[in-house]
């Protein structure tokens, strides 16, 4: 339980504007950030809550699927980056020691992963085996803006997978992008979800896949097919010389500005072969492992469903990743101590609350009900001398007209 009397996070009184995106402001009025520095920032207590409730989620969906956590270095070594050819690129962090030799604060897990799960990969048996982390990562950002859109430092989901045969590849694959857009479901993303065609890049000369989510605020233009709903990142359109859908070779198209939040990669053996990974197949042959890499920007993916859900009041979190299930308003001091025992019985129902028990003179129900609003809790309890009297409270569930309910 959260009690706001002792809350050390206060809200503004008025919303900051700082940047085109809205919610920004929000978020800096109720508390949940605070900026270290250009694009790099805190996270405070309700904030993390959502976040930590995000990370679950994906957790979830995850495990599910057979992948198993682990958690990596956030420092390696230079060598093992020369060994794929990525030690110069300019975007990623070095950090220089007093042996006269540099470090990587790590980008991306890729050089990280090989090494480690070559001892734990060595047959046909081994195949489908897969691993993740949910971790911060670095990058020297050119980009950066948006605020939360594109930082310095993220939290990051990245997973693994190492397979034998192509086709063990494929399925694992397409059923990575059916987990993903259960995650996306869960999170009341889905509708305004896309899978978009983008390029391999240095990765692969295959079709690379990122996850697009609708917004006003953006920095993609996707290419979405009339006639069969296909979506293609701008990228790909350029290579093209213009829109003709991968799938149906129709030109109908519609362009919509989006926000790419996930991104999955066919590796092939980019990363398995220069670290002389390889399987032992039925014939007692060895071959090359073939790898996926399946990414979700995390902190970025909570800014984003911020900037979806935000309103004129605050942030109408999905009831799946609120900071609170329950915000209690308390009129009177007298009724304190009743109002933290109903908030118990929630949480012996594994409901969380916050508890606004603020009875300082300036604090009264209006500013008490609009930071409900602004945290973006989607139930709301108010204790009053007249409702206890009766043996009732009023409930009010976001969007929905008050209701008097017994206790």
């Amino acid at each position: 339980m959260i009690k706001l009397s002792n809350f050390p996070i206060k809200t503004l009184k008025t919303r900051p504007k700082i940047s085109d995106n809205i919610s920004t402001g929000i978020l800096l009025q109720a508390g949940f950030i605070r900026q270290t520095m250009a694009w790099v920032y805190n996270y405070t207590t309700l904030w993390l809550r959502v976040l930590r409730n995000i990370e679950n989620i994906v957790r979830e969906e995850m495990d599910n699927y057979g992948v198993s956590e682990i958690l990596m270095s956030w420092l390696s070594p230079m060598d093992i980056w020369e060994k794929t050819g990525r030690a110069d690129i300019e975007e990623y962090f070095k950090v220089p020691t007093y042996w006269d030799k540099n470090y990587r604060l790590n980008p991306t897990h890729e050089e990280i992963v090989v090494p480690l799960m070559c001892e734990f990969i060595n047959s046909y048996k081994d195949s489908w085996a897969a691993v993740y982390q949910i971790q911060n990562k670095f990058r020297n950002e050119k980009r950066a803006k948006s605020w939360l859109l594109r930082g310095r430092e993220f939290l990051m989901k990245d997973a693994y997978s190492f397979h034998l045969k192509d086709e063990e590849f494929v399925e694992y694959y397409e059923g990575m992008k059916k987990v993903y857009m259960r995650i996306f479901d869960r999170l009341d993303l889905l509708k305004d979800t896309y899978i978009t065609l983008a390029d391999g890049g240095v990765f692969t000369d295959k079709y690379s896949h990122e996850f697009q989510v609708v917004l006003p605020i953006w920095e993609d233009d996707i290419y979405i097919c009339d006639e069969c709903n296909t979506s293609h990142n701008k990228e790909i359109v350029d290579l093209e010389n213009g829109f003709v859908c991968t799938n149906c070779n129709s030109k109908n198209h519609r362009i919509e500005k989006a926000s790419e939040v996930w991104n999955i990669f066919p590796l092939e053996t980019k990363f398995s072969k220069p670290f002389g990974m390889k399987i032992l197949d039925e014939n007692n042959k060895q071959q090359d492992v073939i790898m996926g890499c399946y990414g979700i920007w995390v902190s970025r993916l909570m800014w984003v469903i911020a900037e979806y859900n935000m309103t004129e009041k605050g942030i109408a979190w999905p009831e799946s990743i609120a900071p609170a299930d329950y915000y209690i308003i308390v009129i009177w001091e007298e009724n304190i101590e009743k109002a933290e025992d109903f908030a118990k019985k929630l949480e012996s129902k594994w409901k969380t609350v916050i508890l606004d028990d603020r009875m300082w003179k300036k604090i009264g129900f209006g500013q008490k009900a609009g930071d409900c609003e602004l945290f973006g809790i989607p139930n709301r309890i108010v204790i009053s001398p007249k409702t206890l009297e009766a043996g009732w409270f009023e409930f009010t569930k976001r969007g929905e007209e008050s209701e008097i309910v017994n206790f």
